[in-house]
């Protein structure tokens, strides 16, 4: 194995984060590029990835109270989960049946007192990296 394409990461989850599929494309292709020995090409790869975002969304997970309204009672978040889903396309020209098509997911769960900037900063980061892990170890092992 001398040389990985990765090419650019659709995003066509239902919620898009405008920065994700950018920002897994260039965190996929530094963890390859870093910590393995392989170059990065263009043409007739010895290993080809390609990822798509099929999954982004945010949702309650624990309920704190109830706050009583006019209207009824309503329900307020103590804590929301972040889940993202990357289906990813691998392929092995040197060996193809060592190819896949796998769904990676992950998942980070805070309190609902972040705001969505905050939650980019810092659960998104922690969410790609599991999954980063995950794509590699899976790809890596299997050399």
């Amino acid at each position: 194995m001398k040389t990985i394409q990765i090419k650019d990461f659709m995003n066509t989850a239902a919620l898009v984060n405008p920065s994700l599929a950018q920002q897994l494309t260039i965190d996929v292709t530094n963890r390859f590029l870093q910590r393995t020995t392989l170059k990065g090409t263009t043409e007739n790869p010895h290993l080809l990835i390609e990822g798509e975002i099929t999954d982004y969304s945010i949702t309650p997970t624990t309920i704190s109270s109830s706050v009583t309204t006019q209207s009824g009672a309503q329900l307020q978040a103590a804590q929301n989960k972040l889940t993202i889903s990357v289906k990813i396309h691998y392929e092995n020209a040197i060996d193809p049946s060592k190819g896949f098509d796998r769904t990676y997911t992950d998942e980070a769960v805070f309190s609902s007192d972040l705001d969505i900037n905050q939650i980019e900063a810092s659960q998104v980061r922690i969410v790609n990296e599991r999954i980063i892990n995950k794509i590699f170890n899976d790809i890596i092992a299997d050399w």
